[in-house]
């Protein structure tokens, strides 16, 4: 059984600067780059088949941005600072950790997917909009375990979750954790009234639930 609690996060001053930062470098940048890659190809590429112009330039021929080209830019520009072409801000991608990266590469192919080819029942989302800072506001740890968890708890209401690059930060465990369950991974949200981590937690000692076995 999969299930998922939240509790508010209690970050330090640096903690909150650190992963304001955070969301700054991979929503603002990161994000838009990559969609924005997925745009250019996909404008460029295909053309209305009722609206079709006389004269079509063909572009640079190119293969089409997947989840796996855009991964493999990740270890090009670690190797020195990006320049933002519009402000000329430097950016330093080694100070984010490695998989919130990586985990971004994921969300921009399931909301391209979405909006080409629909879900798995067919229906197909709006067209992905480009993110500023109040639109991306949760970092995703895919790979978290239970040893992320440190329970040093003062009278049972507190709880410390280790992020990587980021150090112990404390949350208000206002429900206790079972003791069967295990991590499978960890999320940061910023909210209007501060911030919150979602523990994805998996219990096998519950067993599966199917409603169609219920007459």
């Amino acid at each position: 059984m999969k299930y998922t609690y939240q509790y508010r996060l209690y970050p330090e001053t640096q903690q909150t600067l650190t992963l304001n930062e955070w969301l700054r470098v991979v929503g603002r940048y990161w994000y838009n780059r990559m969609l924005g890659e997925r745009f250019d190809w996909w404008d460029k590429n295909r053309c209305p088949v009722n609206a079709c112009p006389l004269i079509f330039y063909l572009p640079e021929l190119k293969d089409q941005p997947n989840f796996y080209s855009q991964k493999k830019q990740l270890p090009v520009i670690k190797k020195d600072l990006v320049k933002i072409g519009w402000s000329g801000e430097l950016i330093d991608f080694t100070e984010v950790y490695s998989t919130v990266l990586q985990d971004v590469c994921t969300r921009v192919k399931n909301a391209f997917n979405r909006f080409i080819a629909g879900d798995k029942n067919g229906k197909r989302s709006g067209k992905p909009r480009f993110k500023n800072v109040a639109r991306y506001r949760t970092l995703n740890f895919p790979n978290a375990d239970n040893s992320w968890l440190k329970f040093c708890t003062v009278n049972g209401k507190w709880l410390f979750v280790q992020v990587p690059k980021i150090g112990l930060i404390k949350l208000r465990r206002h429900r206790p954790l079972p003791d069967s369950a295990n991590l499978k991974q960890l999320s940061i949200t910023r909210k209007a009234d501060g911030w919150y981590c979602n523990l994805s937690l998996e219990d096998k000692s519950v067993p599966e639930f199917n409603p169609d076995d219920i007459i």
